[in-house]
């Protein structure tokens, strides 16, 4: 099973660039994005193979992520279960048969820090969210798309009243899983106690953190920076401690100008003077499984480029 993640830094952005032929040559049964900077309905894409899962930030143009996938899932989240944390799009967890698959963008701590704690609190939060996962313990509070008896999403009753031109009401179309647009706040909320199968994560995604020296250009010069800074490489080693494995570390332990982002300054990518931050982690369970983790410096289109993971079936 072959497996992609990107962040694209505004899809609509790189549709101009090629991402739909990108996408076709990796050929991936999942692909998961961050930053896609879009609102519902806001981007049309020719990717018949797959289903589209979508999170969207309440702030327009800004950060959000996406989930194509060419198998349906039995459900699909969208958050982690508080509202303070849910309101940037940040999260598309998919559940399929032998797995969860989790596509997270973490929010940046910004400059000289300015957003440590919110940071802090998302580690801590996405932490709990995977390990209740593997545990078979859903979040309360976070909507869901699941199917219907009728083969369409289940909506909330209210979806789409008042959100019209002049607060008219949006009459939904239906849509099967994965076909359709859907704005978060017209699904249902998970309900406090649900659980489902236990079963293992995969989460990728712009981790926004150098996790160690080898993991960026210049180390010296960034210590204490937002994404190298002590907090946060600490939450790092808390969440692989937790009982998760960083993909391509593991089968690459010293492979050093390994890079996944480069600054749009300084000629930074053409100088290889790059950050190791979008990753692929597995539940250790999983690690046996991994046949390949690879990063693509050669696509072009964001200052990042495509991260991925190969499962053996």
């Amino acid at each position: 099973m072959r497996m992609i993640s990107w962040n694209v830094n505004g899809l609509r952005a790189v549709l101009k660039k090629g991402f739909e032929d990108i996408v076709g040559e990796f050929d991936a049964d999942v692909v998961a994005l961050q930053e896609t900077k879009l609102q519902a309905g806001q981007a049309t894409l020719d990717l018949p193979r797959y289903r589209e899962f979508w999170s969207y930030a309440e702030r327009k143009g800004y950060s959000g992520t996406a989930v194509f996938t060419k198998e349906k899932p039995l459900q699909v989240l969208h958050g982690l279960g508080f509202p303070h944390l849910d309101n940037e799009g940040r999260i598309v967890a998919c559940e399929f048969p032998e797995f969860w698959f989790v596509c997270m963008y973490t929010p940046n701590a910004q400059n000289e820090l300015a957003r440590i704690d919110h940071r802090m609190e998302w580690d801590d939060a996405f932490r709990d969210f995977c390990k209740g996962l593997e545990a078979g313990v859903l979040p309360a509070g976070v909507p869901v798309e699941r199917e219907g008896a009728d083969g369409n999403v289940v909506l909330q009753p209210e979806a789409g009243r008042g959100e019209g031109k002049g607060g008219a009401d949006v009459v939904p179309e239906p849509a099967p899983m994965g076909e359709g647009h859907l704005p978060t706040q017209w699904l249902p909320l998970t309900q406090p106690g649900e659980t489902a199968a236990p079963k293992p994560v995969v989460t990728c995604g712009d981790f926004n953190v150098a996790h160690n020296e080898i993991d960026l250009k210049n180390p010296g010069p960034n210590r204490g920076n937002a994404g190298f800074s002590d907090e946060e490489r600490e939450k790092f080693t808390k969440l692989l401690d937790a009982g998760f494995t960083d993909t391509f570390r593991s089968l690459h332990p010293d492979l050093a100008g390994a890079y996944s982002w480069w600054s749009y300054r300084f000629n930074a990518r053409k100088n290889n003077a790059g950050w190791r931050i979008d990753y692929f982690l597995v539940s250790n369970e999983l690690a046996p499984k991994v046949r390949a983790a690879s990063i693509y410096s050669e696509v072009f289109g964001s200052d990042h480029c495509p991260v991925g993971l190969e499962l053996e079936d």
